[in-house]
């Protein structure tokens, strides 16, 4: 019984078994399947139009191939990189509504007012989009009103000695966009004034229906 008990004593210093080690694996795979399957599902779902619902149609523009946020080397006023908050390891992961443009005349400052309605516009899911902006330049009287009419739009600004990497087709200093990221740090789509406040709702509606990541 001594020599049991001891070979017993030495088995669980030895560390887990086999079977604990493969029944441990498995509750990490099933663990990060309900977490993150969702999430990984909308996106297929996005980029391939597989098993699209009820024939659903994005009102915004792919962006194709998938570009990482990341690329676009951006960091907030204090100088954290935008995309450290993004991937998933984050605790509260949220989408983006990032609002690019080289000077913000009439037709950035129409899609930062859109971006907003359409956050607000979200209701109880307000709260899983944020609002950000990089800006070349902000005329005096808007940056007076700032505060008080974009006051959750966070203010972005390039890295120090880098410039934003943007995807194929979408060049901020000629034409202003709306870019959606997805809570992995994926820019998924863009849009430009020629979109409505309505069809970017319908298009974010979809994907925090379909998700449950962000």
């Amino acid at each position: 019984m001594t020599t049991t008990m001891a070979n017993q004593a030495s088995d669980d210093n030895n560390g887990p078994s086999p079977e604990q080690v493969r029944r441990g694996r498995r509750t990490a795979i099933l663990l990060f399947a309900i977490g993150f399957g969702p999430m990984v599902f909308a996106t297929i779902m996005y980029y391939t139009g597989w098993l699209n619902p009820a024939g659903h149609t994005n009102n915004g523009t792919l962006i194709q191939p998938v570009v990482s946020v990341q690329t676009l080397n951006l960091e907030t006023v204090a100088g954290k990189p935008l995309a450290d908050r993004f991937g998933p390891d984050e605790v509260e992961p949220e989408w983006l509504l990032l609002v690019a443009a080289g000077d913000c005349t009439s037709e950035c400052e129409e899609l930062l007012y859109l971006a907003r309605q359409v956050n607000i516009a979200l209701g109880k899911n307000a709260n899983r989009v944020s609002r950000a902006a990089v800006l070349g330049s902000v005329p005096a009287e808007l940056e007076s009103r700032w505060k008080k009419e974009y006051s959750l739009m966070e203010r972005l600004v390039p890295a120090p000695g880098t410039t934003p990497a943007w995807p194929k087709g979408i060049d901020p200093q000629s034409q202003p966009r709306i870019l959606l990221v997805d809570p992995f740090g994926n820019l998924m789509m863009h849009y430009g004034s020629d979109n409505t406040g309505k069809e970017l709702l319908k298009d974010l509606k979809h994907l925090l229906k379909i998700s449950q990541i962000g």
